[in-house]
C-alpha cells in the first residue's frame, strides 16, 4: 500500500519520466544525444527535485505536499465522510491558488493517478487468454476493474461535499482552453466528462419554469448566461418571462440556483420571421390560451465545465411536453435561431457558388457589383451592405440561395457545418424557412448578414428526419428546397 507521496515517487517516478531510458545509458557509460530546445521539467523530476526553477509554479516541496494531500483524499483505510472532509480541505486550498499552481494540481490529479499499468497489462493477457472459454466473463470483469484509475475515485470523492459538483465543473471550465497545449492534461479531462455524462444524465435532472415571480437571483443569472440575444435591462428581461413568454431550464440538485441549460419560448399565432418583433417590450401579448405556436428563439448553455454532455435535445422534448399539457391549443413547435457559422462559410465558398450560376444570373450579378464575370470578392464586399438590398436585388439572392446550401448540404466531418442546425437537425427538426433581415443587429450581420432561419418540430416526423440525417441528407421545406442552387 502507498501511504505518502514519498512512496509513490519512489515506485512511479521511472514511470512517469520519459527520459527515465536516457538516464539509465548515462549511468551506464552510453552517451545519449543532448536535446537542442529542453522544455519545461516533467513532473516526476519535479517531484523528487529540491529547488524551483524559473517559470514553475508550486516549488517542489509544495507539490510533494499537495500530492500527498490527494493521496489522502483516496486512503482505503478512511471512512467517506473522512474523505469529504479531506476533499474539502483540499477545495478550499485550491481555491487560494492562482492558475499556474491550479495547472500543477490539474498534472497530479492527471500523471499520478492513472491505472496501474502492470495490473492493466496482466488482466489483459487473462482476458485475451481466456476468450471463448467459460472464464470469460471473470476474466473481463477483473480487466474492467484494472482499468478503473484511482483518478476516478478521487474526482467522486470530491463530490462528497455539496460544494464539491460545483468544484469540479469550474475545474474543468478552467481546465479545457489548455487542453491542447498540454496534452498530459487529457486524462484528467476525459475522466471528468465521463462522469458528468452519469451525473448530469437527464434523468437526475429537474425540469422548471424561470418566471418574473423567481427570485431576482435566479434571473440574474439568466441575464448572466443568455447566449443568443443579450438581456438589456430589466425590463427586457421581464418582457422575457411574462405573460406570452416562457422560460424553462434543466436543473441539479447540487447546483439547485443555476439552470444548467435554458431555453426561451414565445406564445405567438404564427411563425415568427424576425427577432425584434419577440423582444419588443412594447408589442401587444398574445394570450397564452389562444396561441398556437411555440417559439424557441433563444437557447443557452450556462456551464462550460459541461461541454460534451448533451441535454439539449432532452431540455425541448420535455418543454413541449409540459407546454402541450398546460396549453393545448399549441400545435407548431419551430425555432427562430442563429446561422452563426454562415459569414465564414461564405466566404471561403462564395467563388465556387459563383461558378454554380447560369450565364444570366452571372451577368446580373456582376452588373451589380462591377465585375464581369463577378468575382468573389467584390460579391462578398456587396454584401456588407446586406440591410439596404431590396428584394429584387441579385445579391440579396445568392446570399439567401448560398444559405440553403450552407444549412442544408455543407457538412463538416459527416454533419451540418452549421452548430446550431446540427444540435436542432440532430434532434428531428427541418430546416422550414429563411428569414431575411431576421436579426438586424450587429452580431446578427456579422454571424450571417442578418438571416436568420426556423427549425420545424414537426413531433409525427422527428424520427424519419433523424433517419434521413443518419444516412447524410437533410430534412427540408419546398420553399428551402427551391433556393438550392441547380448547377
Amino acid at each position: 500500500m502507498i501511504t505518502n507521496a514519498s512512496d509513490w515517487i519512489t515506485r512511479n517516478v521511472s514511470r512517469l519520466r520519459p527520459n527515465a531510458d536516457a538516464e539509465s545509458k548515462q549511468a551506464a557509460g552510453t552517451k545519449t544525444p543532448k536535446a537542442a530546445n529542453a522544455g519545461p521539467r516533467p513532473l516526476a523530476e519535479r517531484l523528487e527535485a529540491t529547488l524551483r526553477r524559473p517559470g514553475e509554479a508550486l516549488a517542489p516541496r509544495a507539490l510533494r505536499r499537495a500530492l500527498g494531500e490527494l493521496q489522502a483524499v483516496i486512503d482505503p483505510r478512511i471512512s467517506e465522510v473522512e474523505a469529504g472532509r479531506r476533499a474539502h480541505a483540499v477545495v478550499q486550498w485550491y481555491a487560494g491558488r492562482e492558475l499556474d499552481e491550479r495547472r500543477d494540481v490539474w498534472l497530479l490529479m492527471s500523471e499520478c493517478f492513472a491505472p496501474d499499468l502492470g495490473k492493466v497489462s496482466t488482466a489483459r493477457d487473462r482476458h485475451q487468454a481466456a476468450m471463448g472459454t467459460a472464464e470469460e466473463p471473470q476474466a473481463q470483469l477483473h480487466l474492467r476493474r484494472a482499468l478503473v484509475s484511482p483518478r476516478l475515485r478521487l474526482l467522486q470523492r470530491f463530490a462528497i461535499e455539496p460544494e464539491g459538483m460545483r468544484f469540479l465543473v469550474d475545474l474543468r471550465a478552467q481546465l479545457l482552453p489548455h487542453l491542447k497545449g498540454d496534452r498530459r492534461l487529457l486524462p484528467l479531462d476525459a475522466e471528468l466528462e465521463h462522469l458528468f455524462s452519469t451525473w448530469f444524465d437527464v434523468a437526475f435532472l429537474d425540469l422548471r419554469r424561470i418566471s418574473w415571480d423567481s427570485p431576482a437571483s435566479l434571473i440574474e443569472k439568466l441575464i448572466q448566461y443568455e447566449a443568443v440575444h443579450d438581456i438589456k435591462s430589466w425590463a427586457d428581461v421581464k418582457n422575457r418571462l411574462d405573460s406570452d413568454r416562457r422560460c424553462y431550464g434543466f436543473f441539479h440538485p447540487r447546483l439547485p440556483n443555476t439552470p444548467l441549460i435554458f431555453v426561451e419560448v414565445a406564445l405567438v399565432d404564427h411563425i415568427s420571421e424576425g427577432i425584434v418583433p419577440l423582444l419588443d417590450e412594447a408589442a401587444a401579448p398574445v394570450k397564452a390560451d389562444r396561441a398556437t405556436t411555440a417559439i424557441f428563439y433563444s437557447i443557452s448553455n450556462t456551464q462550460d465545465g459541461l461541454r460534451g454532455v448533451s441535454f439539449g435535445d432532452s431540455l425541448i422534448k420535455r418543454v413541449v411536453e409540459t407546454l402541450q399539457a398546460e396549453l393545448p391549443r399549441l400545435k407548431t413547435f419551430a425555432t427562430l435561431s442563429p446561422i452563426p457559422g454562415f459569414r465564414g462559410w461564405l466566404s471561403k465558398n462564395a467563388g465556387a457558388l459563383l461558378t454554380r450560376l447560369d450565364e444570366k444570373r452571372q451577368t446580373e450579378l456582376g452588373r451589380v457589383v462591377g465585375s464581369l464575370p463577378p468575382t468573389a470578392e467584390r460579391v462578398l464586399a456587396a454584401a456588407e451592405e446586406a440591410s439596404t438590398l431590396d428584394a429584387k436585388s441579385p445579391v440579396r439572392q445568392l446570399l439567401l440561395n448560398a444559405a440553403a446550401e450552407y444549412l442544408g448540404r455543407a457538412t463538416a466531418e459527416g454533419k451540418p457545418a452549421d452548430p446550431v442546425a446540427r444540435f436542432h437537425l440532430g434532434n428531428g427538426a427541418r430546416v422550414e424557412r429563411l428569414n431575411w433581415a431576421g436579426d438586424p443587429s450587429p452580431k446578427g450581420l456579422k454571424q450571417s448578414y442578418g438571416l436568420m432561419v426556423n427549425y420545424l418540430y414537426d413531433l409525427r416526423r422527428l424520427d424519419k428526419h433523424r433517419a434521413l440525417l443518419s444516412q447524410g441528407k437533410v430534412a427540408v421545406s419546398g420553399e428551402v428546397d427551391d433556393l438550392f442552387l441547380k448547377g
